[in-house]
């Protein structure tokens, strides 16, 4: 097979991908392009409600997202390069970008979910030769004992075959070294002029004021949590460090605090930090200290990880009906109905259930929420509340400073009964929750409902 030849011009798009280490489409692109320029696209209706009535981008998201892309142009600019950002359609600021300074290839991670495969189609339907990656598992589709087509769909035996098999990671790539040179100065400036007139600028930064919260258990305004990369990989260093891998299953349940998880969610889904990455340190944590329930633990959610991005690969856009994949696999979850003004309650945090409120009003006050807490909230909302799970799954991306397209659908459908989950989904007692996980009231009494 020969080479590919060389693109004289090309467009690095980062998308859910803003690191340099372990990124396979960037080292691509960094092959074949003579020249190169890297582009962020900020969504176009960040800034507008959806069905649901709430934004896509709430300012917590906005303000991690802010301080990550910030990081990135700072690691791109020690290479001598740079990162234009752009609000705008995808479909017509790439091919305005393109068009501006002679550029037909664009590069850029693979994102199998609709919004994010339309973008794709779009471009390729205005002429341009784009080139996309699948770098996001921690396992390469390619490496499975099976078809994607074929994947187990209850995640124990998805698990259970792939440990079975002995599969493992591939090695993450290291961060480039150099880069292909940005276009001409002359063409940059045309563009900019393009942009300045054509595509409306970046929203302006929350203030740490506005957006930080002493109770937060992900205190992101604080310089050990910020977005970006070299944050990220310091988190992790610390982690392993401080022998909390091995605690991990104990902990993981609590519901405040910035030890009790792994805390690697927020990171992993702006893209800072590669999953290959944190199974390379897990590795050599093991090696030194010996395996542990909890480090197994860690493995565990990283292939939980991994099963809602290859059932995204698996089934598309059926994951986004109204009833999921309920008629597809003989599930028999009801038809989802929307009741706006419980809706409201529950975005509030006012439904009168004083666990639920609570959980609600951390997240709206710090943009994070445990693992726990989401699970109860979505379950009180779902099957005490007769909500609509889309709704939620929208708060929920607003909200979470760690949104992931793949993990919030994936765990709204399993919550609803809606996706693959063998029990037909998951109804929490309230009771039962707030005994096991806040006896003492000391949580509902930080969130101001005890």
């Amino acid at each position: 097979m020969s080479a590919q030849p060389k693109a004289a011009i090309a467009i690095y798009w980062f998308r859910n991908d803003l690191r340099l280490g372990d990124n396979l489409a960037l080292l691509q692109a960094c092959a074949h392009a003579g020249q190169l320029l890297p582009v962020y696209c900020h969504p176009a209706d960040a800034n507008e409600p959806t069905d649901w009535g709430c934004l896509r981008v709430g300012k917590h998201r906005q303000r991690f997202l802010q301080d990550t892309l910030q990081a990135l142009r700072t690691c791109l600019r020690a290479l001598g390069s740079d990162l234009i950002e752009v609000r705008g359609p995808v479909s017509s600021a790439l091919p305005l970008i393109a068009r501006q300074i002679k550029a037909t290839h664009i590069w850029c991670e693979d994102i199998a979910a609709p919004y994010e495969q339309d973008e794709v189609d779009a471009l390729r339907n205005s002429g341009l030769q784009l080139n996309t990656v699948w770098q996001s598992s921690l396992l390469a589709p390619d490496d499975l004992p099976f078809d994607v087509a074929d994947m187990p769909e209850v995640f124990t035996t998805f698990r259970q075959t792939i440990e079975r098999a002995h599969v493992k990671p591939r090695a993450p790539q290291p961060a480039p070294t150099t880069l292909p040179p940005l276009p001409a100065p002359a063409e940059l400036d045309r563009l900019q002029a393009a942009l300045t007139a054509t595509h409306t600028p970046p929203a302006p930064l929350a203030s740490d004021d506005e957006a930080s919260d002493t109770r937060s258990s992900f205190p992101y305004t604080q310089a050990a949590w910020r977005g970006g990369e070299d944050a990220a990989l310091a988190h992790v260093q610390r982690y392993f460090e401080r022998g909390l891998a091995h605690s991990y299953k104990a902990t993981r349940n609590g519901l405040s605090g910035t030890d009790y998880s792994s805390k690697w969610s927020p990171w992993l889904a702006t893209g800072a930090l590669s999953p290959r990455v944190i199974y390379q340190a897990l590795q050599a944590c093991e090696a030194r200290d010996g395996a542990s329930d909890g480090s197994y633990w860690l493995w565990f959610e990283l292939l939980w990880r991994d099963h809602f991005r290859f059932l995204h690969l698996q089934h598309g856009r059926k994951l986004y009906r109204p009833l999921g994949l309920a008629r597809t696999l003989q599930t028999h979850a009801p038809q989802p109905g929307h009741k706006p003004k419980g809706f409201a309650f529950w975005c509030e945090g006012r439904t009168g259930q004083p666990l639920v409120d609570a959980g609600m009003r951390e997240l709206a006050c710090t943009g994070y929420l445990s693992n726990r807490m989401r699970q109860i909230v979505a379950s009180h909302l779902l099957h005490d509340l007769g909500g609509d799970w889309r709704a939620g799954a929208a708060w929920f991306e607003h909200q979470l400073i760690d949104f992931d397209v793949y993990s919030n659908q994936g765990n709204w459908l399993y919550i609803s009964g809606r996706g693959t989950d063998p029990r037909g989904g998951r109804r929490f007692n309230l009771d039962k929750q707030t005994q096991d996980h806040d006896r003492d009231a000391s949580y509902r009494r930080l969130w101001g409902t005890a």
